[in-house]
This record gives structure tokens, C-alpha cells and sequence, in this order.
């Protein structure tokens, strides 16, 4: 597999990804910064990493997604290049198109910062084979910006097409706002805003995230 991490000014996980990547992978992905006007030739799969790109001014993620390498993106997306945007990197796939709705300020909080339990939607994605449907994972999350907002046809589309990848499992029943990662109508782009790179070793507390980068690297290498 020949993955990409990219960075954007303000990014803070692109280490974490990178590192997460390789442990999984067993190689190294190449780091690819927002200025580069093209991305690296045969690429796999692209990882967008969380943090605060360009310091969340605007909105979080409209700056980033304008970055000169974010039409690459765009376009080996639409060759059907897997690309995952966790937390930040989720805002810009929002902001450039790749994924529908909006990630909004969290309601009467700033910063939140903890492991929190998700349930799997949907287990038939290049993202998400490796886990079972139904099944509970636990993974962190670190955010001001994660309330994921859609207007209620967009939530019946991606409800009724088994676009929801992740749910917040603590959420209150019947709630349609406890997605917590969404996959676009291809299948091949997932933005999600808790960070599975933070849980694929037991050592930083949990390995639930691991299935998602054994779920890529299994679907690119039968391919």
C-alpha cells in the first residue's frame, strides 16, 4: 500500500497518523505538505489529519480545503483513491465537497477530550470490514468543532443509502445528530471525527481504531 499523510499549517495529529499508518502497514506514508501543488504518483489511500489547520479561522477546514493540494485530493478521490479525514481532516472533506453537511461548535461545551463508545453503521465499507455491524468500539475524541450538522434530506440520504459509518453510542436515543463518521456515495472517501490513529496500540490505552487501517489495507490488497 503507498499512502500519503498530508499536512496543513496548524495540523497536530499528522505525526500520530503517520506513525499509526506504519505500525499497521509495516511502512512508512509519504508526508505531503498542503502547499504541493500535485500529490505523489500511485497513491492508495490519502489520510487527512486532525488539528487546527490555518487555526480554525473562518471556519474550521475552509481555509485547508482551499490549499493548493487539495484539488489532487479531489480528483484521486474520484479515481476511487481511499481517503480518510479524521476530526479536522474530517471539516475539510465538509468544506471541499468530498462529503456533505457541516461539523458545528459543540452544544454548551469548548474542548472535548475523552474515549467515548461508537457503534458501527455500517461494517461494509473498505473502512469498516474488519469490524461487525452493530458493534461497539471505543475510540478518543479531541474537538471544539464535532457536532456534525446535515439538513434532514441529507440525513435521510445518508441514513437510507448506509452512508453512516459511525454513531455516537452514548448519544440520546432517537437523536439524528449522533453521527460520528460519514462515507461518501462511492464509499471510498470517510470522514469521522473521533481518532482511530490514537487506538491501534494497547500501550495508548485501546486497539479499536486498528480494524479500520487492517480494513484499507486488506481491501486495497485483494483489489
Amino acid at each position: 500500500m503507498r499512502a500519503a499523510v498530508i499536512t496543513f499549517p496548524g495540523s497536530n495529529c499528522d505525526r500520530d497518523m503517520a506513525v499509526a499508518i506504519e505500525a499497521v502497514s509495516g511502512k512508512a506514508p509519504l508526508r505531503v505538505w498542503h502547499g504541493d501543488a500535485e500529490l505523489p504518483a500511485g497513491l492508495d489511500f490519502i489520510a487527512l489529519p486532525g488539528g487546527f489547520s490555518y487555526g480554525d479561522y473562518l471556519r474550521s477546514g475552509a481555509m485547508a480545503a482551499r490549499s493548493p493540494v487539495m484539488q489532487s485530493v479531489i480528483a484521486a478521490a474520484a479515481r476511487g483513491v481511499a481517503v480518510l479525514g479524521v476530526c479536522n481532516g474530517f471539516q475539510v472533506l465538509t468544506e471541499a465537497g468530498l462529503l456533505p453537511g457541516a461539523l458545528m461548535r459543540n452544544a454548551g461545551q469548548t474542548f472535548i477530550c475523552r474515549t467515548v463508545p461508537l457503534l458501527v453503521a455500517n461494517n461494509q465499507s473498505i473502512f469498516t470490514s474488519g469490524y461487525d455491524a452493530g458493534q461497539t468500539i471505543h475510540v478518543p475524541v479531541a474537538h471544539h468543532d464535532g457536532n456534525y450538522f446535515a439538513d434532514e434530506a441529507t440525513l435521510d440520504s445518508l441514513e437510507g443509502e448506509g452512508r453512516v459509518a459511525f454513531r455516537y453510542a452514548d448519544a440520546v436515543n432517537g437523536s439524528r445528530r449522533d453521527i460520528a463518521g460519514i462515507l461518501n456515495a462511492g464509499g471510498n472517501v470517510l470522514g469521522m471525527m473521533p481518532h482511530p490513529e490514537r487506538a491501534v496500540e494497547s500501550a495508548h490505552g485501546g486497539t479499536d481504531g486498528r480494524a479500520l487501517f487492517e480494513s484499507v489495507i486488506e481491501a486495497l490488497v485483494s483489489a
